[in-house]
């Protein structure tokens, strides 16, 4: 069981599962030797008990790690861990061709056409090193980031194909050429059809063959004719509909017969779109298999062979008598195809006979004078007639225009390139047609960080080199300095949010800010905002928290205003007034005055603070005295009169003891009569 965190060979570290096909599964990988990603593609255990297949795949890989080309995803190792086959890859980020068909249901005719020439340069370079792919389909196409098409899984492909069809998927068998659907010979034309029958979807948005299984899709790539396609996208230019015909063709011969040729059609078809310059040979046009001439040590072996006497021999095994029988048919097939041979070569040999015949005949009576073969010396005989010159009249041809050159023509025809670098993309493109119209121009994208977004960075051929009037430009467009997600490292602590940026590549300065949330010694944020696609190598600003900023202001005098006039003034100098004041009765404020605050007038306090006071609730009212309930009070008639309130004492009035229960009473004895008291006279101290 694969999972992250794996090593494999002590070498690859599993990073994680980005895919899985019929054969394989593919992880993203870190290759710790060589500090770089790659994606490593594990075979499914059904392969790997199957040594005869385990063997040829591993051949095959080897032989297409010797691949080095732009358009083909590179193959770094193969190797076997455990029971584990893999084959390590270049990991290139991006999307299969087949997906991004889904996602445009179909694609711009340029556009595709400009996929199915990088996809022919690809399988050009491969077939230069004898290496067939023969599983092209889009789901083996990889379109990367920057635009680039890249076609992967040839070795694999090639192994699978070499063990079976039926172990192919379905989709597999939507892209088989006629010859491997019958299970026979594939060639590098086979790679061709099946190019043919990607850029068909490409085109239509689906496959010329569907059925409901692989049988039936295989039948018809063999004796069913493909719906054209502009009656399905009528966009399709004429050049483009008979390449991708020629190229579906059921027998090779009729097809491109190299990648390279079908490389010129294409990019003919985006200079002429409408030109009728595809030519689909008939079948009889081309020899499937053509004449070999026979050496004359070859001729003297199937002379000598046909000499000896046959031999009778007896066979008393059955097992020997059916490979003799065998044997014997293969050497009766071989002797129709050396007789079809000698047939050929005697027949082209009395063609050469007869064009020799006639051409001493045309020698002997036509270009010597009175019919000899022999040069006629010079005499003096007035007899003979001196020959007089003749001479042809003059036709006049109507003028017409100048023909088109042919691509002999074209190729004989040199131009010198200008430097187009640093120019948009469409100038650039205008002043090369200028310098000739035959040029193909072809784009790709590629960040640089010193050149603008849609200018020219790069140039191939260089500029001011000599090129022919046919050649292909190859220019690299900037997409502008390569971009990173920026990591967020806000609320990070500050010394290890630098020294995680910098890791990154990024030039860290630091700066500092208060904050009213975040710590003191944290990153409040970043200059590029984290999150942001930022080039890589550029500067980006830190802000480190000192906290919250603490600012004084001078509390003001608010005892004897208004509740509201003393809020504004609290708010003004940015103090915050207490949400419910505590209030309170005053003889000397008036009600909603405030008659005190928490703060004295003139303090220095912080900006924000909470100030209390108190407001006045005005002068306390004087309670009402309650009446006395009486014991006849709730009855009806009768009136009951308050008690009057007692005198209150004065504070130096003497006072009277109160008399002790448990002693008894003293008579109290009689004043003593003054003898000038008179209870008449008041100044006696009488009532008068």
């Amino acid at each position: 069981m694969i999972k992250a965190g794996m090593y494999i060979s002590d070498r690859y570290e599993i990073i994680d599962k980005v895919g899985s096909g019929g054969m394989a599964d593919v992880y993203k990988a870190l290759c710790h030797r060589l500090n770089r990603y790659v994606a490593i593609k594990i075979l499914k255990p059904e392969y790997s008990t199957d040594a005869g297949f385990v063997q040829k795949f591993r051949g095959e890989a080897q032989s297409v790690a010797g691949l080095s080309h732009p358009n083909i995803v590179s193959v770094y190792d193969v190797g076997e861990d455990d029971g584990l086959y893999y084959i390590v890859m270049e990991l290139v980020e991006g999307i299969t061709l087949k997906r991004f068909i889904e996602k445009r249901k179909k694609l711009d005719v340029k556009e595709a056409v400009g996929i199915a020439i990088q996809i022919a340069m690809g399988m050009e370079a491969a077939h230069t090193h004898h290496i067939i792919h023969r599983d092209i389909k889009p789901q083996n196409i990889i379109i990367s980031r920057e635009g680039k098409v890249k076609v992967a899984d040839f070795g694999i492909a090639k192994a699978a194909t070499s063990n079976t069809i039926s172990q192919n998927a379905i989709g597999s068998v939507h892209y088989l050429s006629p010859e491997q659907a019958r299970g026979g010979y594939s060639d590098e034309r086979s790679d061709i059809y099946s190019l043919g029958v990607t850029l068909y979807e490409m085109l239509t948005g689906q496959v010329p063959f569907a059925g409901d299984n692989s049988v039936s899709v295989a039948l018809l790539h063999i004796q069913s004719e493909a719906v054209p396609v502009r009656e399905i996208n009528p966009d399709v230019p004429l050049s483009v509909d008979k390449i991708i015909q020629k190229c579906m063709q059921k027998k090779p011969e009729r097809r491109y017969q190299t990648a390279a040729d079908l490389i010129i059609d294409l990019k003919r078809s985006v200079i002429n779109p409408e030109g009728d310059y595809v030519n689909i040979p008939s079948s009889t046009g081309v020899d499937p298999s053509p004449t070999r001439n026979i050496t004359e040590e070859e001729l003297e072996t199937i002379k000598s062979v046909a000499k000896t006497p046959p031999k009778r021999v007896v066979y008393s095994d059955r097992k020997t008598k059916k490979k003799v029988k065998r044997e014997t048919e293969e050497l009766d097939s071989m002797d129709s195809g050396l007789e079809k041979v000698l047939t050929v070569i005697s027949v082209l040999a009395a063609i050469a006979l007869i064009v020799f015949i006639i051409w001493i005949a045309k020698r002997v009576f036509f270009d010597n004078n009175g019919g000899s073969i022999f040069p006629q010396t010079e005499t003096n005989n007035p007899t003979t007639p001196t020959p007089t010159e003749v001479v042809t009249p003059a036709i006049k041809v109507p003028a017409t225009e100048p023909p088109t050159p042919s691509p002999t023509s074209i190729e004989d025809d040199l131009k010198d390139l200008i430097d187009v670098r640093g120019k948009s993309e469409e100038e650039a493109k205008l002043l090369l047609q200028q310098i000739s119209p035959y040029f193909t121009i072809l784009s790709e994208i590629d960040y640089n960080d010193n050149v603008p977004n849609g200018f020219v960075a790069e140039q191939n051929p260089a500029a001011y080199s000599t090129v022919r009037a046919n050649a292909t430009i190859y220019l690299t467009v900037s997409a502008g300095a390569h971009t990173d997600e920026l990591y967020n490292v806000a609320e990070m602590e500050a010394d290890q949010a630098v020294s995680f940026l910098e890791k990154l590549g990024y030039k860290v300065t630091k700066d500092t800010e208060f904050h009213d949330t975040v710590p003191a010694g944290n990153v409040t944020r970043t200059d590029p905002e984290g999150g942001s696609m930022v080039p890589k190598n550029s500067e980006v600003k830190v802000y480190i928290s000192l906290g919250r900023k603490i600012v004084y202001t001078e509390c003001p005098q608010i005892v004897g205003l208004k509740l509201k006039k003393g809020q504004e003034e609290l708010l003004k100098a940015k103090l915050v007034p207490v949400e419910n004041p505590a209030a309170e009765y005053s003889d000397s404020f008036d009600e909603g005055v405030i008659i005190s605050q928490t703060v004295e007038a003139g303090t220095q306090v912080e900006e924000g603070a909470v100030i209390e006071f108190v407001v006045s609730l005005g002068s306390e009212p004087t309670p009402t005295p309650e009446p006395t309930p009486d014991e006849g009070a709730d009855r009806p008639g009768l009136t009951v009169t308050p008690e009057p309130s007692p005198t209150p004492i004065p504070t130096d009035a003497p006072v009277t003891p109160e008399p002790d229960p448990t002693k008894e009473p003293t008579a109290e004895p009689e004043p003593t009569k003054d003898p000038g008291y008179n209870p008449e006279d008041p100044q006696n101290g009488g009532t008068g």
